[in-house]
This record gives C-alpha cells, structure tokens and sequence, in this order.
C-alpha cells in the first residue's frame, strides 16, 4: 500500500527555487564582503538540491529526470568548489539533456519506453479509453509507429538542448571556477537558460504532444476531452 502523498505541480516555487533564488545569490553574494564565492556556491546550489531531495523523499516517487536534476546540481558545485577547468561546466551542460534525449531512444527498446511515461501516460492521457478505441479501429500498430516518431522528437528536442547548453555555457562562463566572476556567470547562465532553452524546448514539446494528440483524433475519432485523462480533462 502506498501512502505517499499525491504530488502536485508547483511551478513557481520550482521557478523560484530552482533558478531565481540561486541566481540572485551567485551574481549578488559571491563578493568578499558578503558570503564569498565558495559560501555564494553552497548557498545557492542548497535550493535546487535541498528541494529536488524533499519531493524525492515526500513523495517517494523515482524520478528519473528529477534524479538527473540532482546529479546536475551536485556536478555544478563540484566543478565550482574544487575550481576544475570551466570546459567541464560545459560538458556538463550538454551532457544531462544527451542523456535524457539517449535514454529516451535506448527506452524504445525495453518494454517501459520513456515517451510513454513522459506523454502517453495515465496521469495526461486516458490511456485505457485510447487503447480500446485503436483496438476497435484496428489502427494500434498504426498509432505505435507515430508514438515511434514522436520518441525521434522528443529525442530531437533534447539533442537542441545539448547544444544549446553547450553553446550558452561556452558564451557566458569563462571566469576561472572558485571566483566570484565565476560565480557571477554561473547565476547568469542559470537565468540566462531558462528563455533561450527551456522556453523553446516546451515549445517543442507542447509541439510534439499537439502531433500525438492529432495522430489520436485521426486514428480513433477521440475528441480533446476524451483523450485527456479526466483529471487532466477538468
């Protein structure tokens, strides 16, 4: 029996914690006079980390992207604390999203593929409904070669932002790890992520879900409301 609580998205204070707290910190408390840059570091990378720790643990839930959020946080202090090369906050960048975007192919071919957990899933769609009607219109292989593309998609979306972490990480940070510049560019490159990545891969998510839910209506008859899971409906 599980007596986890149900988890409920809260995307301010993700906002907030996640990337405005930090960065305020690292760009405004880095100086010598204030925390330091390795007190500003482990300060402000005590919000993302403490925060993504507390929903792991409340909810008692494996998070695979979650769990990658972390280990991100935890390689951003790394490199920061023992003032490794500044091309590892780089690769570091580009690696978390390459990961994501390779486990999500390599997914395909297990019998729990990522795309189903992150679009085709109970808690978005009303899977079981879907599932009936492709059955009853002979069209399941039909829609498994569309949920097919739509994993090259979202795979897609994910190797954008390799590169463009890549690239923004390149362009902004190039202080020395360990200084407050360092740390300075590091807050910038956090706020700075959010319009130039996120922003535009939800964009190609949303893009991506759109195709899903076309290839549904097509194949099944299913308007919006039926194919939206109930929760999700209201």
């Amino acid at each position: 029996m599980n007596n986890a609580p149900t988890h409920k998205p809260r995307p301010i204070i993700d906002l907030l914690l996640s990337i405005v707290l930090p960065s305020f910190i690292l760009m405004k408390l880095s100086g010598e006079d204030d925390l330091g840059a390795s007190g500003a570091l482990i300060v402000a990378l005590a919000f993302p980390l403490g925060w993504g720790l507390f929903e792991l643990i409340k909810y008692r839930k494996f998070n695979f992207i979650a769990l990658l959020g972390l280990v991100s946080v935890l390689l951003t202090g790394s490199i920061g604390l023992f003032e490794l090369d500044t091309k590892w906050l780089a690769i570091k960048e580009a690696a978390i999203p390459a990961v994501i975007g390779i486990a999500v192919l390599v997914s395909t071919f297990t019998p729990y593929p990522l795309v189903k957990t992150l679009l085709f899933n109970p808690a978005v769609m009303n899977v079981k409904k879907i599932k009936q009607q492709l059955k009853q219109h002979n069209s399941t292989d039909v829609f498994d070669s569309r949920l097919m593309k739509a994993t090259y998609l979202i795979a897609g979306s994910f190797a954008f932002s390799a590169t463009m972490n890549y690239i923004l990480a390149k362009w902004i940070v190039t202080s020395a790890a360990g200084t407050s510049e360092f740390n300075e560019e590091l807050g910038q490159l956090t706020l700075y992520s959010y319009p130039v990545i996120a922003l535009p891969s939800m964009v190609m998510m949303l893009g991506i879900f759109y195709y899903l839910w076309r290839a549904i209506h097509d194949l099944t008859g299913l308007e919006l409301d039926e194919i939206l899971a109930p929760k999700v409906a209201k």
